[in-house]
């Protein structure tokens, strides 16, 4: 029997369901780089899904739907992607925020980060674009 195949609407998907969708999309361009992936069904240390590169290496990547930032993050070697109109970005969490303080540094006085010790930029601005540049991925 036939499988029918319809395409989803992205914004239709509840939070759990994007994220798997996310997570999908991102380990088929993570493959084209060398990367097998394994989702976690736990945060661990932070980490939503493990990329192990065909050297043995490998990353803990926490996903996420755009650009964001969080205290409980720090220092935990942690990586992060997200997409973006279409791109997917992969970058140490922990450089790109110290790069992007240094460039807006009003991010850590935002009454989100005061609060929430979490910032999201809902829109890449070129100042940001700039920054990620070297860790656009696809």
């Amino acid at each position: 029997m036939r499988m029918p195949l319809v395409r989803i609407n992205y914004d239709l998907l509840s939070a759990p369901q994007k994220e798997a969708y996310n997570f999908q999309k991102v380990s088929a361009v993570l493959a084209d780089y060398g990367f097998c992936t394994i989702r976690l069904s736990d945060d661990w240390n932070g980490a939503d899904f493990i990329a192990q590169h065909i050297d043995g290496s490998f990353l803990p990547v926490q996903l996420k739907g755009r650009l964001t930032f969080k205290r409980e993050y720090l220092g935990k070697q942690l990586w992060e992607c997200f997409p973006d109109e279409g791109h997917w970005y992969l970058f140490p969490h922990d450089s790109v925020f110290a790069d992007v303080k240094n460039q807006k540094p009003t991010l850590e006085f935002t009454d989100a980060w005061a609060r929430d010790g979490e910032y999201h930029f809902p829109k890449l601005d070129p100042d940001l674009r700039a920054i990620l540049s070297s860790h656009l991925i696809a």
